[in-house]
């Protein structure tokens, strides 16, 4: 089943259970198993993604790391800059390219192939 396939299915089933039709996913759920409130925090990622790096043995992982590394993953498996951009919300694709740490190849650009000369 492809990645993305498994993702909705699974979201989906939460979404039923939840009986979530609109709005956010994922929200804050009380010790009675109710859900309440529209959303989680911030500081309730910062708290599961704490708890759970010290689970796994790692020492410094804030929730800005994750999302680094979901970007860096996503080029590094060809992911355009403009996919990654609209991915990570930013406006500017520079501010992409110093996320990543990366600039565009001006050089030997895909536009460079397709064999249109000024």
């Amino acid at each position: 089943m492809p990645v993305l396939t498994w993702v909705k299915a699974t979201v989906d089933v939460w979404a039923n259970a939840a009986e979530l039709d609109t709005g956010k996913v994922f929200r804050c759920v009380c010790r009675a198993g109710k859900r309440w409130g529209d959303g989680v925090t911030e500081r309730l990622v910062w708290r599961v993604v704490k708890q759970y790096a010290t689970e796994l043995g790692f020492r410094a992982v804030a929730p800005h790391d994750l999302r680094r590394s979901c970007a860096k993953l996503c080029h590094a498996a060809g992911g355009e800059l403009e996919q990654i951009q609209f991915l990570l919300g930013y406006v500017s694709v520079q501010t992409t390219e110093r996320y990543l740490g990366r600039k565009q190849r001006i050089r030997g650009a895909v536009n460079d192939r397709i064999g249109i000369e000024p």
